[in-house]
């Protein structure tokens, strides 16, 4: 890996800790935007989905079209509708008002996941791709920590809003970030080879400190955009329908914690404080299960990884639902859940990567975490609507950890040999 491959990798995590900013954040505030316009637990969760439902439409429509227009003009376009989005929830005056905005944003960031995936990969060695894919994950948890940590301040001192025109500003410091210093897919300037795209790629290839091209291989007389069939080829039916089962159920379970964790500390009567402290300490977690997973895979496979992690936190889930805890224990087991939710979630990013061909993959990581997306859409509204119903939380924490070892079963029968 030369510095210049550093570099973009690093552009690439600082892109994905922004993410985590702007999805954590609605999880950290949301008993205070409750508590203004007196909102049911089944509205609350509604907010927690709207934003899941945008980011998986972003996945459907944006994140495919890195494969047509390139990956930095995708970011460009994520970012900004992100900006838009956080910005304009800063004068929101009513719940309506919050449910578009987080519907905006939610496409930005569905728009910008997938790509940084593809691009990491294109831009890493061989040896460093599976962790670096995988680090970049990481990105999501420490801006959800941090997030957690300036909400406790924030909040009681500004209000609920002020930390949606932050994340706001950051998104914007993003896009210009972007457009000045991340380099575009040299894979896409290869195939459809737009204005001085030999002068580009030669220029990234010095940087890396590859043969530079003396002429440009032909350009394809027609050029097919990667398109769903693509994805349904004989040699890839069986591994993308179980790609999409396997993270339609992580998902579910993923997107509940994270959007709940916080709200249920502080109705358990715990201080807003160590409340929002305990939903730091859940991203501290998923940061760290996200390191160890981009570690473990280079020893053990993904496929291992996956069924490791998934069985484990299934375990952690029943036991931290259906026993009286104290507050240490109930820090230490939201830790393991972070941990190994989100590191067992993250390693199907490294796995699409691998399942699916350059040309179409973009798509193929896109479409698959659009899918599975409709999980983490349906997963916080069901909480809230069983809460609503009188569901014990052991129960619905339960019921919830199941989902879990679907995944890992669904993930142990994906037919990739490049997964193990």
């Amino acid at each position: 890996m030369t510095s210049y491959q550093v570099v973009v990798v690093a552009i690439c995590f600082i892109l994905n800790f922004n993410d985590g900013i702007d999805v954590s954040v609605v999880s950290f505030t949301g008993s205070e935007i409750a508590t203004e316009w007196s909102l049911s637990k089944s509205q609350l969760g509604y907010i927690f989905s709207v934003g899941l439902a945008g980011m998986t439409v972003g996945s459907f429509l944006l994140a495919p079209i890195g494969d047509r227009i390139g990956r930095k003009n995708t970011f460009l376009i994520s970012l900004f509708l992100i900006s838009a989005g956080m910005v304009c929830i800063y004068f929101s005056q009513s719940y309506w008002q919050v449910l578009v905005c987080r519907l905006i944003t939610g496409l930005g960031i569905g728009g910008i996941l997938p790509n940084l995936a593809t691009l990491v990969s294109e831009y890493s060695n061989q040896k460093h791709k599976d962790f670096n894919v995988s680090f970049v994950q990481a990105g999501w948890p420490l801006g959800s920590i941090l997030t957690g940590f300036f909400t406790v301040w924030a909040v009681p001192e500004f209000g609920w809003r002020f930390t949606y025109l932050m994340a706001g500003l950051i998104s914007s410091t993003m896009l210009i970030s972007v457009y000045f210093l991340l380099p575009e897919s040299m894979v896409f300037l290869i195939k459809h080879q737009p204005k001085n795209a030999r002068e580009k790629i030669n220029a990234v290839l010095s940087k890396i400190k590859q043969p530079l091209l003396d002429d440009m291989p032909r350009k394809p007389e027609v050029w097919t955009s990667p398109s769903i069939k693509n994805l349904f080829i004989p040699e890839l039916k069986n591994s993308t329908s179980l790609l999409w089962a396997a993270i339609f159920f992580a998902f579910l379970t993923l997107y509940t914690v994270l959007s709940w964790v916080p709200t249920i500390a502080k109705d358990s009567g715990m201080p807003f404080e160590v409340a929002t402290y305990l939903g730091a300490i859940l991203n501290v977690g998923s940061f760290s299960g996200v390191v160890v997973m981009g570690l473990s895979i280079r020893y053990f496979g993904i496929r291992k990884v996956i069924v490791m992690f998934m069985s484990l936190a299934f375990f952690v889930m029943v036991v931290f639902g259906n026993f009286n805890l104290s507050y240490v224990a109930m820090f230490v087991l939201t830790f393991l859940i972070g941990f190994l939710v989100q590191g067992g979630f993250n390693s199907f990013y490294p796995a699409s990567t691998r399942i699916y061909a350059e040309s179409i993959r973009s798509t193929g990581v896109g479409l698959a975490m659009g899918v599975g997306r409709f999980g983490a859409i349906l997963g916080p509204a069901v909480f809230g609507i069983l809460s609503d119903a009188g569901f014990s939380l052991a129960a619905r924490f339960t019921i919830f950890s199941v989902p879990l070892l679907i995944t890992a079963y669904l993930a142990y029968r994906i037919p990739s040999k490049n997964l193990n």
